[in-house]
């Protein structure tokens, strides 16, 4: 039974009507997919302008038809009541709501229209059809994380039955958990894994350390499907050893849906079909390919809530080999909001740092997963797991790397835990700045 499909019409998402847009979409040439562009940015602004009173106000004075005079928009603009932000015609009762992951520091409760939201998964079943996997009928083995309030939960238990997925902690990683791990793969035909990074690489890691592959446990396993937190090229090739399955980095967003995804070359390919990205510089200039600058999106079918211009919060570049019909996301380099501010004025992205630090904590095995804090603009700290203290040749390692790669006289500092905070949702900020 499609409890998939059928749980989307029955909350009103016209999926059929959504499926057959999309696929018109895509058999666009380039002549065709930049004319299709160029009319629904012109349409949903003039959409905005004449029925969101919220964005009315907000771009005052803006004209359709020149684009780089349209307003830019920030997380921050849109922390206010929904109610100020819904277009004229839409309530919260007759739209799908949700709130951004927070991950940035600056959630909110965002709407998008029923056909916006049908849209957004067409685009997912879509590309998940590249790896043969089915909403309907694919078992999802999920890492993610559950409200801990009783609705939520049940809520999310629900979602589950009807996705046909199984939900593994994210907030409990000890061994004993992680060998239950094993035992629910062992008896479990699960098609694909899908889920946050860095509870799929502690799973890896224990795996590496009871010398198996699950492949070899569940071989009815296809692919394993990462998100919401960096893959690293040395995490994809143990996932890669470990899981014995292709490994494929997802990135998308609540409030905008499937902004990239992988195909078989490992080429991160942009969703054209609903969404326009754009990369911006410090004065919201559009860059060009190959050169890093801010992730600014625009959803071309929300008529319930604008996302017009959106800075989404990450940096990010595009491939030179990118074309209109074909944008590559190169790299994805963290989020606005995690630069490293460094004594001579230098500044980088803090995943740059977490990075440098990686590639010595964990090359023993010893460390089972650590984060970076900066505490001051010459002080950082390392806060790590492990199954012994960190040696002093170690810390020194560490050390010498951050000079070699960031520069000299910075302190670094280290704590041991038993375990790692984190987020509600379970995810892990591997990189977070207090200046």
């Amino acid at each position: 039974m499609n409890l998939f499909n059928i749980s989307l019409k029955v909350n009103g998402y016209p999926l059929k009507k959504a499926k057959t847009v999309f696929e018109t979409i895509q058999k666009k040439n380039e002549t065709e997919l930049s004319t299709y562009i160029e009319a629904k940015k012109q349409d949903i602004v003039e959409y905005h302008l004449k029925h969101n009173p919220f964005y009315k106000t907000f771009a005052k004075g803006a004209n359709s038809k020149e684009w780089y005079n349209v307003p830019v928009m920030t997380k921050r603009d849109l922390q206010q009541p929904l109610n100020r932000r819904l277009s004229e015609d839409f309530t919260s009762k007759r739209v799908y709501t949700n709130k951004t992951s927070g991950s940035s520091g600056d959630p909110f409760i965002f709407a998008k229209d029923k056909f916006c939201h049908a849209l957004t998964w067409a685009g997912f079943i879509d590309r998940y059809s590249w790896l043969n996997l089915d909403f309907n009928t694919s078992k999802q083995a999920r890492f993610y994380g559950i409200p801990l309030n009783k609705l939520g939960y049940y809520k999310e238990q629900f979602k589950d039955f009807l996705s046909n997925r199984y939900r593994f902690s994210v907030f409990d990683l000890s061994e004993v958990q992680l060998e239950k791990n094993i035992i629910k793969f062992k008896n479990t035909n699960f098609d694909y894994i899908n889920g946050y990074t860095s509870a799929i690489v502690q799973f890896s890691k224990y795996l590496k350390h009871k010398n198996l592959v699950l492949k070899t446990i569940c071989p009815s396993l296809k692919a394993c499907i990462v998100t919401s937190e960096m893959l690293f090229e040395a995490d994809r090739l143990l996932l890669e050893n470990q899981l014995g399955i292709p490994v494929i980095n997802e990135y998308g967003a609540a409030e905008l849906g499937l902004i990239a995804f992988q195909n078989s070359k490992q080429e991160w390919l942009i969703n054209t079909e609903d969404l326009y990205v754009e990369i911006l510089d410090v004065n919201n200039h559009v860059l060009p390919y190959g050169e890093a600058g801010r992730l600014v999106i625009t959803s071309l079918y929300n008529k319930a809530h604008p996302f017009i211009r959106y800075d989404l919060g990450d940096i990010g570049k595009l491939s030179k080999a990118s074309t209109l019909n074909k944008p590559i996301l190169e790299t994805l380099i963290g989020r606005t909001n995690d630069i490293v501010s460094l004594p001579s004025g230098k500044k980088a992205a803090g995943l740059t740092f977490y990075y440098v630090t990686k590639i010595v904590i964990e090359d023993d095995g010893n460390v089972k997963e650590f984060i970076i804090e900066q505490l001051k603009l010459d002080t950082f700290k390392v806060t790590y797991v492990s199954n012994s203290e960190l040696s002093s040749e170690k810390k020194t390692k560490i050390k010498e790397a951050v000079t070699k790669y960031l520069e000299p006289n910075l302190q670094v500092v280290f704590e041991r835990k038993i375990a790692l905070e984190r987020s509600k949702s379970g995810k892990l900020k591997q990189f977070t700045s207090y200046l």
